[in-house]
């Protein structure tokens, strides 16, 4: 069966379990970001995964094909996004491992069951409000501002899905909001665990930082040695 494409659209390849993904260079496409969370998050044989935000489905993809994990959802509102993402689960034949629910992240503690996730990963929007936006409605602008979801929403959602006590939350965002992200999460007791930095290079400060947290966990934090993501060439 040949896979429906849009206009505009194309299918890249994964590198991994010869899985592909749907996505228009237009709308957006994923970035290092997702495929460096999908490395971090710790997802165990039968565990079932919630992804807050998953753009054009690229984290449960992944974490699909990286991990033993039972089941794996996708949330996301933007209904473009949410078809691609779709599309491509059943380009992958992945359509018993992998629901796309067209749905607000807002409203997540809702659509599905209290405490009814072990792991639920996110890579939100990492930029505060609208300043400096053109267009506010457009899907790039929606994946980088905190437009339709904020960080409040995010974890508020999370603390409510996850399993008590042993339900694990995975989170890449920009550094400088760090002191609210780890303020925000004790305030909905997903406890910091471990917190792992990346620099573009060593001698640079980095640019992303990726947290575990643990619902309802005692507080014992571990910062993990920074992720180097390029070498620098001997000129």
């Amino acid at each position: 069966m040949t896979t429906k494409l849009n206009p505009g659209e194309r299918i890249d390849d994964l590198q991994i379990q010869g899985y592909e993904i749907i996505q228009d260079p237009k709308r957006f496409c994923f970035g290092i970001d997702a495929v460096l969370l999908s490395d971090f998050a710790k997802v165990k044989k039968e565990e079932v995964v919630l992804d807050l935000g998953t753009g054009t489905g690229i984290l449960p993809i992944l974490l699909e094909a990286k991990t033993e994990g039972k089941h794996f959802t996708g949330l996301e509102i933007q209904k473009e996004s949410a078809d691609m993402a779709w599309r491509s689960v059943c380009h992958n034949h992945l359509e018993e491992k992998i629901d796309i629910v067209n749905k607000d992240v807002k409203e997540a503690a809702s659509i599905f069951k209290p405490a009814s996730f072990d792991v639920i990963v996110t890579n939100p929007p990492y930029m505060v409000g609208q300043h400096g936006l053109v267009n506010p409605t457009d899907a790039k602008a929606i994946a980088r501002h905190e437009i339709l979801c904020t960080l409040d929403d995010i974890l508020r959602e999370s603390a409510r899905l996850l399993k008590p006590d042993k339900g694990r939350f995975y989170m890449i965002h920009k550094p400088f909001r760090i002191a609210e992200i780890l303020s925000k999460m004790v305030e909905y007791k997903i406890e910091p665990k471990r917190i792992q930095f990346v620099h573009p290079y060593i001698d640079k400060e980095p640019t992303m930082v990726m947290i575990e947290g643990l619902r309802g966990g005692k507080s014992r934090v571990k910062v993990e040695p920074p992720i180097i993501m390029y070498e620098r060439e001997e000129s």
